[in-house]
């Protein structure tokens, strides 16, 4: 199936591992353009070099999105290095589970402002684009309680309500906006191999309500990503795409 994302101008927050850098490869394996930034900077290059063995232009850099003077700069660079924005994927995450004030403080920063100050930025981009597109990352700890209750699955509630308020405030403008909610998530390097390596009854545990009898995979959900960003869901907008093999119960 041929999405419609060959040519087309993709930001990635977050891109450098995990489910970010698998959307970003898998844009790039569309045929779409893609840049890309994250903390690490070593890790931002060793991203891009791979992005570019797959025969498109690429771009990334070594920031805090929690700041929104760095994180706004980097997007305008992007837009005028790739030449506008078709697509915008707020995907970092501070994983700030817990209930203090440096958690919720951490949280709010990162995963909400992060993607109100990405959302902003892009925009005028995105308005002169033929097929705009915004994809939030959220979380399953969004809409059901779990062992993330506190700042982290708050901030993620408020994402899934952001997401749909923008899809209803900017349909006009031509931008669809979606969310994915993934469920566990394995990868390397990842939050669930460090909570394996380091409570593994937490890990047992995790593992044991998933009905699948395993946890998905970066590239799963990149996948659910890709396709809600592209042109082949054009009527697709405000929705929660859950992708985590049955595991909750919510309806």
């Amino acid at each position: 199936m041929d999405l419609g994302l060959k040519g087309k101008s993709v930001l990635v927050t977050g891109g450098s591992k995990g489910i970010g850098l698998a959307i970003a490869e898998l844009f790039a394996g569309e045929g779409a353009n893609v840049a890309i930034c994250a903390r690490n900077t070593d890790d931002v290059a060793k991203a891009v070099k791979s992005l570019r063995a797959k025969g498109v232009k690429a771009s990334g850099r070594g920031l805090d999105v929690a700041d929104p003077g760095a994180l706004k700069a980097w997007i305008e660079a992007a837009a005028a290095e790739l030449g506008g924005i078709d697509v915008m994927v707020c995907n970092v995450s501070a994983l700030a589970v817990g209930d203090t004030a440096e958690s919720w403080e951490k949280s709010f920063r990162t995963d909400m402002m992060h993607t109100v100050n990405s959302v902003a930025a892009a925009k005028p981009y995105l308005e002169k684009s033929k097929s705009a597109s915004i994809v939030i990352v959220s979380s399953v700890s969004g809409f059901e309680v779990d062992f993330a209750a506190g700042s982290y699955g708050a901030m993620k509630a408020a994402l899934i309500h952001y997401s749909k308020g923008l899809s209803n405030q900017l349909v006009a403008k031509g931008i669809r906006v979606n969310v994915v909610s993934p469920g566990n998530t394995y990868f390397e390097g990842g939050i669930w191999q460090n909570i394996e390596r380091g409570n593994p009854d937490l890990f047992k545990s995790a593992m044991s309500l998933n009905p699948t009898g395993r946890m998905g995979t970066a590239e799963e959900v990149a996948a659910g990503v890709v396709f809600l960003a592209s042109p082949m869901a054009s009527r697709v907008s405000g929705t929660n795409l859950v992708i985590d093999g049955a595991l909750t119960k919510a309806v």
